[in-house]
């Protein structure tokens, strides 16, 4: 094992402890709502029950990281990006063709063959009215899924573009905590639905994450998140 991989892993989870401490405590996203006092910017990282650390210390792990509106042009804000991956409260269903996230986890439930849907990773121009209603079904069951889990946020209110902080965040935290290619540390348990997945990224990397899995490591964003973590 990698000792240093391993320092800045531990480095991490104590932070994402402090940041956790701060705010009181990750919240479950079914019980979230756009009421919170959400910042408008910011870095999420998802836990999932029964998904532990083993190597790297106790509690949860991390099983997806993610960010929103990077790109010059986006409007998105944090609340919008979660609500987007938790899907719709009103018939539990979802747009998976606007979350990465949902659509991981429906191709992981099709791939445990709890439910068949041929349309799912099927492209939005190539898909009729009747298949996305046929989706339905898969849709609710990545909601439940995904509502289930846990989240913590990290304000970081920059401007969308190229050098933001809330991307040197992601991509850094998604390649450290990445298990591509590597001595497994903090691996996902057996029962992990990921196991399922189509996607060698997503089986190979334990996490919910297909960006930046296969990067080296660079620690370097920790002081970055040490700092924005003290600001909380």
């Amino acid at each position: 094992m990698n000792n240093k991989r391993l320092s800045d892993v531990e480095r991490f989870y104590g932070l994402l402890e402090e940041l956790s401490h701060r705010l009181g405590g990750p919240r479950r996203l079914s019980d979230c709502s756009g009421k919170l006092n959400w910042p408008s910017r910011g870095v999420y990282f998802f836990m999932e029950d029964g998904e532990t650390r083993s190597e790297s210390g106790s509690g949860q792990r991390i099983v997806r990281v993610g960010t929103h509106a990077l790109t010059a042009t986006s409007r998105t804000t944090l609340w919008t990006r979660l609500s987007q991956h938790r899907g719709t409260v009103r018939n539990g269903g979802g747009n998976h063709r606007a979350s990465i996230f949902r659509l991981l986890i429906g191709d992981a439930l099709l791939g445990a063959g709890t439910h068949s849907c041929p349309s799912w990773n099927a492209r939005k121009h190539d898909v009729s009215a009747a298949d996305i209603a046929a989706e339905l079904p898969l849709e609710q069951a990545v909601s439940r899924n995904i509502a289930a889990m846990h989240v913590l946020w990290l304000e970081v209110d920059d401007a969308p573009g190229g050098n933001s902080k809330r991307g040197i965040i992601e991509r850094g935290a998604i390649s450290l905590l990445s298990n591509h290619e590597r001595a497994w540390i903090d691996p996902p348990s057996t029962n992990w639905l990921g196991h399922n997945s189509t996607r060698p990224l997503v089986r190979d990397s334990g996490l919910w994450n297909q960006n930046h899995v296969c990067e080296p490591d660079n620690p370097a964003f920790l002081d970055l998140f040490e700092e924005l973590v003290e600001r909380v």
